[in-house]
């Protein structure tokens, strides 16, 4: 069954553009995961650990027949080949892919959450959501474009050039 998922992207290590670039093309050409679209990119100040970089940011939408556990297990491959190393809890990494909703479905494991627990708290993951889909409605009733203005009020995201 081929379902419609949404992955967060981030990366402030490096060339964070290329980070995700490079990212994209790694989940395109694992063969099981097809880019339908990506939001432009934003530039977003870190959440909880604080002494690191600001991030770029993104959404894709993809096709997978990969059950969720399988799609994250392709993420965390591509992650771990592009030196992703989890030292910090929401600290510096050269990559960060996200499961942020697949399909309809609802996964509640230790390791894999979606849709993803904090995805309408955070405007750096909703601002691209919104760009790909304004009228997208996410999992707690908000229309996405509506919550992106309402979290843009407080939270500093833009749009990178």
């Amino acid at each position: 069954m081929v379902v419609r998922a949404f992955i967060g992207i981030g990366s402030n290590v490096g060339d964070k553009k290329w980070n995700i670039r490079r990212a994209l093309d790694l989940m395109a050409g694992c063969g099981r995961i097809k880019l339908l679209g990506v939001a432009p990119l934003y530039k977003s100040e870190p959440v909880g650990y604080r002494d690191q970089d600001w991030f770029l940011n993104t959404a894709a939408e993809v096709e997978t027949d990969l059950p969720p556990r399988e799609l994250l297990e392709a993420l965390l491959r591509i992650e771990g080949e592009m030196g992703r190393r989890r030292t910090v809890r929401w600290g510096p990494r050269v990559i960060d892919l996200d499961i942020l909703l697949y399909g309809d479905a609802a996964v509640n494991d230790p390791d894999l959450v979606i849709p993803h627990p904090r995805l309408e708290e955070r405007a750096f993951v909703v601002v691209p959501l919104a760009d790909l889909y304004p009228d997208m409605a996410l999992p707690g009733g908000s229309k996405a474009s509506d919550l992106a203005a309402v979290l843009s009020k407080t939270q500093h995201v833009e749009r990178y050039r």
